[in-house]
């Protein structure tokens, strides 16, 4: 994998041919549409936005383009799909995280999609492939976050039905969602939980305004529930499945986030070679000066590395190899090289990389949440320590 702003997949005309398309949409039919609707990352979303941009890009084919092609995707490989995700936020699109389908689509259920029934799939799922309906994931509560085993949620079983009682925060897309897979804790246990669809517009579940985050996205919302009622037919899985189902989606995310921070940190890259090309001190641009070069020499070669040990892991992911310890390297590799770029990027432009409604400025406030969502960096050296324990102890498999 040799180094590029811009890269090339020759290797692979099929992803080639899907990149060069999705460029040509991202920065042309797109672009056009922020333009019209005078959008910023901060504009509040709403579904009379995202819904054209949803079923657009199922239009072209891009919208759960990585689902098996009897749900209506190409059955991408892992690392087709981190190049996707790489070139979308790349782009600088506001509405990037709506092409692939983030931001309530396909990729935000994840792997789920394996454990619904055909009632499921046709009632809440297909609709999302489509475009027509929109889906949150509901795991974090104010005291459960790295710790999920201390959610407070519940789920008792109540005739043909259960009732769920809680709070959860930080539900993605929920200001946009129709429905939302929520995981609690079955009343009564200490560590049995499972996952279930909950119509948001059911008698006992509200959805609040969730607390903006740092990046100033309005895309979170609380979802509060008492004595909200769910038929049995809307139990994901089997009772205890919750955990495997949530923390599988997150084990998974963990990895296939990298590739979207990598596509900042490359726009944060390019942002910043345009600046100091154009930037002059003392009658020279920026760009001639020794400090500045070295600064641009670090940034490019920690991106290249972050990205070469990613698409590795990828690679190996899409052997059918779990690969367990370099998830959580990538994750935390990934997480701080970008901030360090960004970081860079920010200092190189001086005020105006610190004057809100430049690009740079809110890319290092989105970039700095990395650090803490899907696992904390610390979260993640727990992770690879004890793994790295584990697998240098010949006696730790028998005990």
């Amino acid at each position: 994998m040799l180094f590029s702003l811009r890269p090339e997949y020759t290797h692979d005309p099929f992803l080639q041919e899907l990149v060069e398309r999705l460029r040509d949409y991202l920065d042309g039919e797109l672009a056009a549409y922020e333009r019209e609707h005078a959008l910023t990352p901060e504009t509040p979303l709403t579904r009379a936005l995202l819904e054209p941009v949803w079923r657009r890009s199922h239009e072209l084919g891009f919208y759960g383009i990585h689902l098996p092609p009897e749900l209506g995707g190409r059955g991408l490989t892992y690392t087709q799909l981190a190049a996707l995700k790489e070139e979308v936020t790349a782009s600088g699109r506001v509405l990037g995280h709506s092409v692939l389908g983030e931001m309530g689509g396909p990729l935000r259920v994840g792997d789920i999609l394996a454990a619904a029934t055909p009632h499921q799939l046709e009632r809440y799922f297909l609709p999302v492939v489509r475009g027509d309906r929109a889906c949150c994931f509901s795991l974090t509560e104010t005291d459960a976050g790295s710790d999920v085993r201390a959610m407070r949620t519940t789920a008792v079983r109540d005739g043909d039905g259960y009732l769920l009682n809680g709070h959860k925060v930080f539900s993605s897309a929920g200001p946009v969602a129709d429905f939302a897979i929520v995981i609690a804790r079955m009343d009564g246990t200490e560590k049995t939980f499972s996952a279930f669809l909950v119509d948001l517009d059911s008698p006992g579940c509200q959805v609040l305004d969730g607390a903006t985050p740092m990046s100033g996205e309005h895309i979170e919302s609380d979802i509060v529930l008492k004595d909200c009622r769910v038929p049995v037919v809307n139990l994901l899985g089997q009772e205890g499945d919750g955990l495997l189902l949530g923390l599988g989606r997150v084990n998974v995310n963990r990895l296939l986030h990298c590739p979207s921070v990598l596509g900042m940190a490359r726009r944060a890259l390019e942002l910043t070679l345009d600046r100091v090309r154009h930037r002059t001190v003392g009658g020279a641009p920026l760009a001639d000066l020794q400090s500045i070069q070295h600064k641009l020499a670090d940034m490019a070669t920690f991106y290249y590395a972050a990205r070469a040990m990613t698409y590795a892991a990828l690679a190996a992911l899409d052997t059918g190899t779990v690969p367990r310890l370099e998830a959580f390297m990538c994750k935390l590799n990934v997480a701080e090289t970008a901030f360090r770029i960004l970081d860079e990027a920010v200092q190189i432009h001086g005020k105006e990389g610190l004057t809100q409604g430049n690009e740079v400025e809110y890319l290092f406030r989105k970039v700095r949440m990395f650090r803490v969502l899907t696992g904390t960096s610390e979260i993640q050296r727990n992770g690879i320590a004890k793994l790295l324990l584990r697998e240098s102890d010949p006696g730790a498999a028998a005990r």
